[in-house]
């Protein structure tokens, strides 16, 4: 076992502590992969050589260390890949690692009655396909003709199915930052079933990244939007940008676009929350260019916008919308002392 898949169990408010937590495992290795907004893969093959340790002993002391520092408790998989460690996770529960055994008639009786849904990228429709056809488990997806499965999903998607139904792992833990994506909540009160509060929700927060986007000169591919109702159920959506973006406005029509897509009727929202995947420099991303006098008065304003929080604060400039019983979307000026 080399790989392990942490999903830590953090209250649903508190996402922002994902980089602690992702520090105690660099503790161990410099080898991990955020998986935002709760997860991380991390690979220990050096960890295992300089500890003296397996994963699994690892990933007990890994426990121990979220529960005495952060309070928080985790869940994990081991595997010989991320893909397998992944799947592991999924049976795992807090004090127990499950574990994927080394060998392949090991790792072929682990992966042969679970649903093809288990695996990794395999959405509705997929597992709905295939189920038509009877190939509702690994085991028989494994056991299908390779063109079969190529037939009924697609010739690339069928051969990487089939190689992981067969626990052929080629994926790897690919090092990254919990900065490569940007997170903001935006709490109720109490559980909000007003569809205009829940988009000024969804303005405040969007306003909020692209601001700090700007401010780190970065640009983002994919935005989020996770839906927490009363029952502690949630809801996620995402959606790739047409282009890599700061800019707030694009960023709030994702956002709105994306609520009203749920079709939410009489929710009891708890609270909204809107990340941003996919960091990239602005200095390296193309902007398509509109010839729209509206939209480059917007990003003009929004430059000076950003100017004024800086020197005045973050609420010194924002939309009318969002001010005391503020009904327009125009932009709410400071006034000079």
């Amino acid at each position: 076992m080399t790989i392990l898949c942490v999903r830590f169990q953090l209250p649903p408010m508190y996402e922002a502590a994902l980089p602690g937590l992702l520090g105690l495992l660099e503790d161990f290795t410099p080898v991990v992969e955020a998986l935002p907004p709760d997860g991380a893969l991390a690979d220990l093959r050096g960890a295992e050589r300089y500890f003296g340790r397996d994963a699994v002993e690892l990933a007990s002391v890994i426990r121990v260390r979220a529960l005495a520092l952060y309070g928080v408790d985790c869940a994990i998989g081991a595997g010989p890949g991320p893909m397998l460690a992944r799947v592991a996770r999924r049976d795992a529960r807090p004090g127990v690692t499950c574990v994927v055994p080394g060998e392949p008639e090991g790792i072929a009786g682990f992966l042969a009655e679970r649903p093809v849904s288990a695996l990794p990228g395999v959405g509705a429709a997929t597992a709905r396909t295939l189920c038509e056809y009877g190939l509702d488990t690994l085991g028989l997806v494994a056991a299908a003709p390779l063109s079969t499965l190529q037939r009924l999903i697609g010739a690339r998607a069928g051969r990487e199915l089939w190689e992981k139904a067969s626990g052929i792992d080629r994926g790897r833990v690919v090092p990254n930052a919990v900065s490569r994506s940007l997170v903001t909540e935006r709490p109720f009160e109490r559980d909000e079933l007003d569809p205009d509060r829940h988009r000024r929700a969804l303005l405040s927060a969007a306003e909020e990244l692209g601001a700090r986007l700007r401010a780190v000169e970065k640009v983002c591919r994919t935005l989020t939007l996770t839906v927490r109702y009363a029952d502690r159920s949630s809801t996620t959506r995402s959606r790739t940008l047409k282009e890599p973006t700061a800019h707030s406005a694009a960023l709030t029509k994702a956002a709105y676009g994306m609520y009203e897509a749920l079709g939410l009727q009489r929710a009891r929202v708890r609270a909204l929350a809107l990340r941003v995947e996919g960091l990239t420099p602005a200095d390296q991303a193309s902007h398509q260019l509109t010839f729209d006098p509206v939209d480059e008065k917007v990003r003009r304003i929004e430059e000076v916008a950003d100017r004024a929080r800086a020197k005045f604060g973050p609420r010194a400039v924002m939309p009318g919308t969002l001010g005391r019983g503020g009904g327009s979307t125009s932009v709410s000026w400071p006034r000079a002392a």
